[in-house]
């Protein structure tokens, strides 16, 4: 998770400045009356008084962000499961769709797929690239968008609203065939939130799709 530098670092910056002159104030006091006419004990940055507010609207400020930042903060998933007739008429395909179980709006900032065709090297060596390059590797391994896989391609500021009912907005549909010929897709998806922190998930989109191979899905029904 990446925190807004403006509304995360400022407030804590200016919290340490004044807990600095609080510390120096505090020494300065005890500092014998007839040293503080000396340099640099006569140097006085703050009225305790003052500082004191100060201090305590800093410290409230901290406080209230962070408990903000809670509350508006996504909780990202996603799901999984077979169903029939989403490519061809008849015939059974993983359906995988992302949702935001926060009580928010939060903003994809980027999105990112990781493919890796059966019999390829490690995935970790695989490059994360944009959905066109994804479709572009599916399809170099003889995958016919439309009749094999789907892949939605979310652009920058698209809103994933927060919901109760968890319902998924779709992220893409594998056919039998892709599953076979696929050692896994991963789509990285990076949002930012109202205060502007950013937040991260990966999603497995063939988690669990050889595990119900067998055990298509019921039909297609409306979320």
């Amino acid at each position: 998770m990446g925190r807004s530098p403006l509304l995360f670092a400022a407030p804590l910056v200016l919290l340490a400045v004044l807990t600095l002159i609080l510390l120096w104030e505090a020494v300065r006091a005890n500092v014998s009356p007839g040293a503080r006419d000396d340099w640099p004990w006569r140097l006085q940055l703050l009225d305790m008084e003052a500082l004191g507010s100060l201090l305590a609207v800093a410290v409230g400020a901290v406080l209230a962000r962070a408990q903000y930042a809670r509350t508006v903060r996504p909780y990202l998933g996603y799901r999984g499961s077979w169903r029939k007739g989403l490519l061809v008429e008849g015939e059974p395909a993983w359906r995988v769709g992302i949702l935001n179980c926060g009580q928010h709006i939060a903003v994809i900032e980027s999105w990112e797929c990781r493919v890796v065709p059966r019999g390829e090297p490690d995935e970790a060596t695989a490059p994360w690239v944009a959905v066109p390059d994804a479709v572009a590797t599916l399809t170099a391994g003889g995958l016919t968008v439309g009749r094999d896989y789907q892949l939605i391609a979310f652009g920058t500021g698209f809103p994933l609203v927060g919901t109760g009912n968890y319902e998924t907005v779709p992220v893409g549909i594998f056919s039998r065939r892709c599953v076979e010929r696929v050692e896994s897709l991963h789509v990285r998806v990076r949002v930012t939130d109202a205060v502007g922190d950013s937040h991260e998930r990966v999603l497995d989109c063939l988690r669990g799709a050889r595990a119900e191979y067998n055990v298509p899905g019921p039909e297609p029904v409306n979320e």
